[in-house]
C-alpha cells in the first residue's frame, strides 16, 4: 500500500483528532443512488472486510476516502439526444428549440443512469498529526482538496491549506543543479524538467540523466530554470519534486524496503500495517527535509 505520489497539506498540530473515530462513521461511503452521478466517503483502509475508517501508529493516522462514480459516457447520451431531436423535428417540421433541448437532455440523464456502470476508487491519505501535515496519495490537486474536504466534513472544521514555499521551489531546485549543497540527506536522481523563466517558453524534460553535466549547464546558462527534480533521500525513497510541491514517482528502495523482509508476518493485514508504519516514517523524515530546505510556512 505504499503511497506513489503525495500532495501535501498543513494544518494546525494544536487541533484536537480524539473524536475522529467517533465521527468517521457519519461521514462514511453511502452506496451511490440510481439517481446520483457519483458518491463519497470513508471506508476502511485495511479493504472492505474490516470495519475501523481509520488506522493509526503513533501520530501517523490513515485514512481512505471511497467513491463511486456512474459511468455514463456523453456521447451516448448526445447520440441518443440527437436520434430524439431529429424524430420531433420529422413529426412537427421544425426544429426544438434551446429549452426542448435540454429537457431532453435531463430526461435522457434520468433515464440512463440507474442502468449506467458503478466505477468504484479509493484515494489513500496520511495524517501527521505531530507535524501537521497531510499527504494525500495523488499528483492531482483537486483530488488532494477532494480529500480534505471529505476530512473536514467529518471533523466539522479542519483548516488544513495546500503546502506556501517562503522561496520559490524553483530558484532552491535550479541551485541545487548548478553546484549548490543539497540538504544532508539528499542527493539527485537523473531526471528533471527545465523551462524559460518567460511563460509559454521552452520546456525541455531530462530522464536517465547525469544532471550536473555540460549538456544540462548549457541550459542553466541560456537562463532555463528547474521545475521538477529527481531526489534520492537516504537512498531510502526516490521522488520527483515539482515547483508545485506535489511530490511524484515516490518509490521507496531497498534501504526502506529491506527492513519488511527481515521480519515475520502471519496475514496480510500485519503486513498492511508494517508498511503503513514503514511508509509514515519515511514520509515523515522527507517532510521534514522539504519544511527546512523550501522554508515552508506552518499552519499554526
Amino acid at each position: 500500500m505504499f503511497f506513489k505520489n503525495l500532495t501535501l497539506f498543513r494544518f494546525p498540530t494544536s487541533l484536537d483528532f480524539s473524536q475522529l473515530d467517533e465521527l468517521l462513521p457519519e461521514a462514511a461511503l453511502k452506496p451511490v443512488g440510481s439517481l446520483e452521478l457519483s458518491s463519497r466517503g470513508f471506508v476502511p483502509p485495511f479493504g472492505r472486510d474490516e470495519e475501523a475508517l481509520s488506522h493509526r501508529v503513533g501520530d501517523s493516522v490513515w485514512l481512505t476516502v471511497g467513491g463511486e462514480d456512474r459511468i455514463l459516457p456523453a456521447a451516448v447520451v448526445n447520440d441518443l439526444l440527437a436520434k430524439k431531436l431529429a424524430e420531433i423535428e420529422e413529426k412537427e417540421g421544425r426544429k426544438p428549440g434551446g429549452r426542448t433541448r435540454k429537457r431532453l437532455k435531463e430526461d435522457l440523464v434520468h433515464e440512463l443512469l440507474p442502468r449506467a456502470f458503478v466505477k468504484p476508487s479509493r484515494t489513500d491519505a496520511l495524517l501527521d498529526l505531530g507535524h501537521g501535515f497531510v499527504a494525500v496519495d495523488t499528483s492531482s490537486k483537486k483530488t488532494g482538496e477532494n480529500v480534505v474536504s471529505e476530512i473536514r466534513r467529518a471533523l466539522g472544521s479542519f483548516p488544513a491549506l495546500p503546502l506556501n514555499a517562503e522561496v520559490a521551489p524553483r530558484s532552491i531546485l535550479t541551485g541545487w543543479i548548478a553546484g549548490e549543497p543539497l540538504p544532508d540527506g539528499l542527493s539527485l536522481g537523473d531526471e528533471c524538467e527545465l523551462k524559460d523563466a518567460l511563460d509559454g517558453g521552452a520546456v525541455v524534460k531530462c530522464q536517465r540523466q547525469e544532471l550536473q553535466s555540460d549538456e544540462i549547464a548549457k541550459h542553466l546558462e541560456a537562463g532555463k530554470q528547474v521545475s521538477r527534480l529527481a531526489l534520492v533521500l537516504d537512498d531510502h525513497v526516490s521522488f520527483v519534486l515539482g515547483e508545485d510541491l506535489a511530490v511524484r514517482k515516490l518509490k521507496f528502495l531497498e534501504g526502506a524496503v529491506d527492513q519488511l523482509e527481515n521480519s515475520e508476518r502471519d496475514d496480510l493485514r500485519a503486513e498492511l500495517d508494517a508498511r503503513f508504519a514503514l511508509m509514515s516514517g519515511e514520509v515523515k523524515r522527507l517532510f521534514a527535509v522539504l519544511e527546512k530546505a523550501l522554508k515552508l510556512s506552518k499552519a499554526d
